[in-house]
């Protein structure tokens, strides 16, 4: 379940660096830039931790960063019903918490 958590926290960070710069070039949206490079990296750092040097530290980053994003696209979604980038965000970042909920119990 662990490396389930890790290679989800991999994709989950590179979508999430890559809708960053989609919502620049799109938009223009130094914000979207800026929150898609920061949340990506930081997935991708805590998928990297899971798999190098700390686990625990790992899923703990990849879930709190999982649950921030969460809390600001799903009550989007619910407004807006908009699929892209609300309802793919929020289903990734619930995503993101249950796997790391899960690697943290079976570890």
């Amino acid at each position: 379940m662990v490396e389930l958590a890790r290679l989800y926290l991999l994709v989950f960070g590179a979508l999430t660096l890559g809708a960053g710069i989609m919502g620049y070039v799109r938009a223009r949206s130094r914000p979207s830039l800026m929150a898609g490079g920061i949340s990506g990296a930081l997935l991708l750092m805590a998928g990297y931790l899971i798999g190098s040097t700390s686990v625990t530290g790992g899923l703990l980053l990849g879930l709190v960063q999982s649950a921030a994003l969460a809390s600001r696209f799903v009550p989007r979604f619910s407004k807006t019903r908009t699929l892209v980038p609300a309802g793919l965000m929020a289903l990734l970042s619930v995503g993101g918490i249950g796997v790391t909920l899960l690697g943290l119990f079976a570890k």
